[in-house]
């Protein structure tokens, strides 16, 4: 069966990208035999509707599910639409959370445990998460879902996945760069 994983980075031992709508890959495997494709994640830099568009291209994929750490309501929908299977509260590495599904150790969902808009930035700091979008103009005055609403991960695996997107987000930057010819 194939399964898609949200991802930081574009092999199996990649730090699961809690965000769906904003990872920055895809990881698509069958669980069959470990055999996988990674894809860019074409949907991270819309303004709205990254949920939608990222639930359409892991159904068009082929995968029977999704395993990420957080997803939101318009997403849940799309993919339930689509007969895509939704596992969240995703950490660790691709490959981990594979073998934790194909070990049976997984209960799907049909409802999103994050708010609408969750992913497009935003801080948890002492102001309740409101418009903190470090200067990127993402804040949009959203508040973040409340932390009881997500499985925490250990700060070791925070910083973890945070070096690994700060190097993918290079990776990216280098290859638009040479399309731009700079």
């Amino acid at each position: 069966m194939k399964i898609a994983v949200s991802s930081s980075g574009n092999n199996l031992d990649s730090q699961i990208d809690p965000r769906f709508g904003r990872c920055a890959y895809f990881v698509v495997a069958d669980t069959e035999n470990m055999n996988f494709e990674a894809f860019d994640n074409e949907s991270i830099a819309l303004g709205g509707g990254a949920g939608i568009q990222a639930a359409q291209f892991v159904a068009s994929k082929g995968a029977k599910a999704i395993m990420t750490g957080n997803v939101g309501p318009n997403a849940v929908k799309t993919l339930a639409a689509a007969g895509v299977e939704v596992f969240v509260g995703q950490n660790g590495t691709v490959r981990e959370a594979l073998e934790r599904y194909r070990n049976g150790a997984l209960q799907s969902t049909s409802t999103p445990n994050v708010a609408d808009h969750y992913g497009m930035g935003g801080s948890t700091g002492s102001n309740g998460g409101s418009g903190g979008g470090m200067g990127r103009g993402m804040g949009r005055g959203m508040q973040r879902a409340s932390p009881s609403s997500t499985i925490p991960t250990s700060g070791t695996d925070e910083v973890n996945q945070l070096k690994d997107q700060v190097r993918q987000l290079r990776e990216q930057v280098k290859k638009l760069e040479s399309k731009l010819g700079n």
